[in-house]
Order: C-alpha cells, then structure tokens, then sequence
C-alpha cells in the first residue's frame, strides 16, 4: 500500500524521519503527525505561555489540514501531550476555539519530555467522506 504524503512550507517541516501528514489509498483518512509550536518560518520554538504555544500548534495543524483541503471540521480524534498536566485548562481553553462545529474524541496525557522542549504537541486523525 502506497501512502500519499501530505506536506506544506506553512508548518513546521518534520524534524525527523516523519511526514507532516499522510493520507491512506483506500480511504479518505489523513493521519496527521504531531505539530509542536514551532515557527515555520523560523524553526524555532515559539515561547510565552502555554496559550500562545497551543496557538501556534493550532496554526500548524491548520496549515497542515489545509495542503491536504481540509480543515479542523474534518478532525474524528486528536492526541495531545502535555509536559505538566496543570497546564490544562489553559490549552484546553485554545483547543475549544478551534472545534466550534464539533468535538472530536481525544486522549490527554502528561509526558516527561517534548522534542526541542515544547510544552505541548498534538496530533490528529481527519476523515473525509468519500462520495
């Protein structure tokens, strides 16, 4: 099975052996790798509060959704990784702006570490329908 690579210059390029997003032959499921708040700019980590680094990790995933034609209405699951669990509320606060339309299933939990010292990093799983 040949996976169709989905890739933007809008969002961080991969800083390791992963695509931005792949999408399956077989179906119109897109398997998006997890974004960090990284600028894509300037590859480098965007730094302030856990608000601002949820933001930028918002808008790398919508740049993301957006080089494959969707957006985050087409989202079914996400995963997110915290490094400290007691910044949930907060991340939970700029995540819920961006699902006005619906609530995708998602899994939360805390990690010991994220790559480049990122506070946060989401993942996701979008499906479209197929007509």
């Amino acid at each position: 099975m040949k996976f169709r690579e989905i890739a933007t210059p809008h969002a961080p390029k991969a800083i390791g052996p992963y695509a931005q997003a792949v999408q399956c032959p077989a179906g119109e499921f897109f398997f998006l790798s997890g974004q960090t708040p990284l600028d894509p700019q300037t590859g480098k980590l965007v730094e302030g509060t856990i608000e601002r680094e949820t933001e930028q990790v918002f808008l790398n995933l919508a740049a993301v959704l957006k080089a494959a034609g969707l957006s985050f209405d087409f989202v079914a699951r996400c995963s997110v990784f915290l490094t400290d669990l007691g910044d949930f509320e907060a991340m939970n606060a700029v995540y819920d702006r961006h699902f006005q339309n619906h609530k995708p299933a998602r899994t939360t939990v805390q990690v010991s570490a994220l790559p480049r010292g990122a506070r946060v990093e989401i993942d996701a799983i979008a499906v479209r329908e197929v007509r």
